[in-house]
């Protein structure tokens, strides 16, 4: 696929007003320099979420969502990066270019928007043909279902005959594209050709944009295959859609939690009687792609399974796709029904208020469900069953990004196993929590905090030492250089006008850690633009580049320990961080210079050399 070129991207959001984009999605009030209203992505009572027209970004303070023009329609939306791109450039009558495209690109594309325009036709003959048909009207009712909620998913019939699609496509018989979306197969050995859905009720698949790429068909009453999907097209990859998500999309934004179910009658069925934050994978165990949709659109992912062993087995896929994924302000969990029971079943026989309530005191968490899981393969008893509990157990540990959950883990590990902190952090890596440092100030000495902080007393953001008060001493021993340069990115992403400030021959040539190789790249981008650009602007730039994860988290870092419209106190900060950064960076050649200058006879040096050799000591130290 042709990409979006960059300079177009930049250009969207320098027309762009990130106020006027999300006032069309909820009422803003203004509230200083910048504006605020009640998040949408998080239920609240008191306004946390802030829009910036000076930055260009938004951010909430309660959840901790965060981004540009862009960002946020995606977000609220769930839509794609090049979607949303299309959607907000056509908002204010920009032409979407592309980049290294194909010469079949419009073809490409008008085939696609072709075999969307027969699913819709299709969806439409299946509804119509519901309605005529009393063997499949009369099995719906058994289920409970209403014909609003039939007709709010979109549900439809397809006759029990062998070619009813034929009514629908004059071409039915000559049209490539039927095939290719699905809709029928083409048997190679006899070259007939039938309908794939026969005497199923069939369930429409839509996109984030609503539209329907796909069908599933379910039985009625007995028969195999039970459920039946379309096959992978070019519209329709069953390990990224999620089945009911733009039914769902509204009440999952209410509730902040998305249930996933493992079929679309459950969620059909959850939805009839109020549940209507259920979405379900579609013949597929739960993928990372799915995780990471299901994590963007809520702080908490549920995971329905039926309790028997098919359903334990789908379960642990589900939680070794979420590891990597996971994260300290998310919660995933994993809810197991009676054997007897799907959730289709169970809310029909108990009701919203039972499966609500077993929703919320029988699920486990991924860390409670991991090692209960790990736990029933071993006996813990035993000295050989606690080792190889630890042993399974290791390498998921490994890919446990997010900082207290891995921490939280270990510690349970440990717990389980009888061993102590230290033991359990040899085995399992990691480090081991350090002592507290005192953060009483040094006898005789006073110290300047490093960040501004709020000062209740005042009302006001200063830094260091006022008014008696004093702050928290820096820890002893020379600051580390990723440290550094992460406190330096912090005011870089906050004010990328300050990268232009920062000497590029300082950098060295093959800077190492993520913070450096970010420094590096936030100097080379702004020095290339015609004028610096606002954060959020800066954000989305850097969006698809491998530095964008280390640039994110010192954006988040930098919300929360500076005031944007507090120039002085960034000044000064850049200032203070940007001198020591610097000569941190000159630490390898200095230690050459100052070998150099050691050989020297110290009564033979100048008074300049004398100095030179004073400042590149105490800076080797």
């Amino acid at each position: 696929m042709a990409r979006i070129p960059d300079e177009f991207v930049h250009d969207l959001l320098n027309r762009l007003d990130i106020v006027e984009v999300v006032e069309r999605y909820l009422p803003l009030k203004k509230a200083g320099q910048n504006y605020s209203a009640c998040c949408p992505f998080h239920k609240e009572k008191s306004p946390s979420f802030t829009v910036s027209p000076t930055k260009q970004f938004y951010h909430c303070f309660g959840c901790g969502v965060h981004g540009s023009a862009i960002g946020f329609v995606m977000e609220y939306e769930g839509l794609g990066f090049i979607d949303t791109v299309e959607k907000l450039a056509e908002s204010i009558g920009m032409q979407v270019p592309r980049s290294e495209a194909r010469a079949d690109a419009a073809p490409r594309r008008q085939a696609q928007t072709s075999l969307v325009e027969l699913n819709t036709r299709a969806m439409h003959f299946y509804r119509e043909q519901l309605k005529l048909s009393s063997k499949a009207i009369d099995y719906l009712k058994r289920r409970g279902l209403s014909g609003q909620i039939a007709a709010r998913f979109g549900l439809g019939y397809a006759p029990d005959d062998w070619h009813p699609l034929a009514l629908c496509f004059s071409d039915y018989a000559t049209n490539p594209q039927l095939g290719e979306v699905g809709l029928i197969i083409d048997h190679a050995d006899s070259g007939r050709r039938y309908d794939r859905f026969r005497d199923r009720i069939v369930f429409p698949i839509m996109d984030g944009k609503s539209q329907v790429i796909g069908f599933g068909g379910r039985v009625i009453d007995q028969g195999e295959p039970k459920y039946l999907n379309s096959p992978e097209t070019p519209l329709f990859q069953k390990g990224l859609e999620l089945y009911g998500l733009p039914q769902a999309r509204q009440a999952i934004r209410a509730q902040n939690c998305v249930l996933v179910v493992e079929g679309y009658m459950d969620v059909v069925a959850l939805a009839q009687l109020g549940v209507e934050y259920a979405v379900a994978t579609l013949g597929t165990a739960c993928t990372p792609d799915h995780v990471k949709k299901l994590l963007r659109m809520a702080d908490r992912v549920v995971f329905s399974f039926d309790g028997d062993k098919a359903g334990r087995k789908a379960a642990w896929r589900a939680l070794e796709n979420c590891l990597a994924l996971a994260s300290d302000g998310k919660t995933l969990s994993f809810l197991f029904l009676p054997d007897e029971h799907d959730p289709d079943s169970y809310i029909r026989e108990f009701g919203k208020d039972a499966f609500e309530g077993l929703l919320e005191r029988e699920s486990l968490g991924l860390v409670a469900f991991l090692c209960k899981e790990l736990a029933g393969q071993v006996d813990l008893s035993t000295d050989e069953g606690r080792a190889r509990f630890l042993h399974l157990a290791k390498p998921l540990l490994e890919q446990i990004k997010a900082p207290a959950l891995s921490v939280l883990l270990r510690k349970k590990l440990a717990d389980m196993t009888g061993l102590d902190s230290g033991d359990a952090m040899q085995l399992l890596g990691g480090a081991a929590p350090a002592p507290a440092r005192s953060a009483e100030p040094r006898a005789g000495k006073a110290f300047r905090s490093a960040k501004p902080a709020w000062q209740k007393k005042t009302g006001e953001w200063r830094r260091g030492r006022d008014e008696g008060e004093q702050g928290v001493p820096p820890p002893d021993g020379p600051r580390e250089t990723t440290d550094l340069a992460f406190e330096l990115l912090q005011l870089m992403v906050l004010a990328p006008r300050l990268a232009l400030e920062l000497p590029q021959h300082a950098l060295p040539a093959d800077p190492q850690g993520a913070a450096l190789k970010a420094i590096a790249r936030l100097v080379d981008l702004v020095a290339e633009m015609p004028e610096p650009p606002a954060s959020g602007h800066l954000l989305e730039r850097l969006r698809a580049e491998a530095c964008f994860d280390v640039v994110n988290k010192a954006f988040v870092k930098a919300r929360a320990s500076y005031r944007e419209d507090d120039e002085q106190v960034l000044a000064d900060a850049w200032q203070h961080t940007s001198a020591r950064f610097l000569l941190l960076m000159e630490k390898p050649n200095a230690a050459r210079r100052l070998a150099e200058l050691a050989r020297m006879d110290f009564s033979a040096m100048s008074q300049e050399e004398r100095q030179e050799y004073g400042r590149l000591a105490l800076l080797g130290r």
